[in-house]
């Protein structure tokens, strides 16, 4: 089952659309790269495929169903981390997070946080005492906590370094069977290293590479 966009209009004003009439398909093990100029409606689009706009025509499906139905197969990695954790919470808490609202079996936290290049005595600090790299790896371990089927992550490497790119790139290749992945970037040779197929965003529509 794939996560699917058939004749997507969205945006955030009525009468102005960021993309208009968007066909997109993500399968299963698939690398899907997106990438475009800064503007071009690639952040809303991934908004839009994990369900957090509504489209205002066409539809998207994951695996059949509604982003809000398939909610809890859905992973999103954001581009600012610190927007996107909890102040308050440790490290720890920030990737079981998902799972806890769910009340799902835990993740393996020294698995997840090995695999994504951070130590173990870093779960008990907070965002504060945290690096913005060190939290980026924090949220994407925290995406892989919860075994989604469809995985977004915009961009995910931006603040990174060589080398914790390079780790986060060997994890999503040597997990890419497990979801269908929808990788956004403006590093051309990073989605050419990565991604099975490519798709460039502008003029509000979507062209394959």
């Amino acid at each position: 089952m794939a996560l699917i966009a058939e004749a997507v209009t969205t945006g955030y004003r009525p009468g102005t659309p960021v993309l208009t009439g968007v066909d997109l398909r993500v399968a299963p093990g698939e690398i899907m790269g997106i990438t475009g100029d800064s503007g071009a409606g690639k952040t809303t689009l991934a908004r839009t495929l994990a369900g957090l706009l509504a489209p205002t025509a066409g539809r998207v499906t994951v695996g059949g169903r509604s982003p809000r139905d398939a909610r809890g197969e859905i992973a999103m990695v954001f581009q600012n981390p610190r927007a996107a954790t909890n102040p308050n919470f440790t490290l720890a808490d920030i990737i079981t997070e998902p799972t806890k609202i769910r009340r799902t079996p835990p993740p393996d936290l020294a698995a997840l946080t090995a695999a994504v290049g951070l130590t173990p005595d870093l779960l008990d600090r907070r965002p504060h005492a945290l690096s913005d790299g060190q939290l980026q790896r924090a949220c994407v371990a925290r995406a892989l906590a919860q075994s989604p089927r469809y995985l977004i992550l915009d961009e995910p490497t931006a603040m990174l370094d060589a080398a914790t790119t390079a780790t986060l790139v060997h994890l999503l290749k040597s997990r890419s069977r497990d979801f269908a992945t929808l990788f956004i970037t403006h590093d051309q040779p990073l989605l050419e290293a990565i991604c099975t197929t490519i798709t460039i965003v502008a003029d509000g529509s979507l062209t394959p590479h």
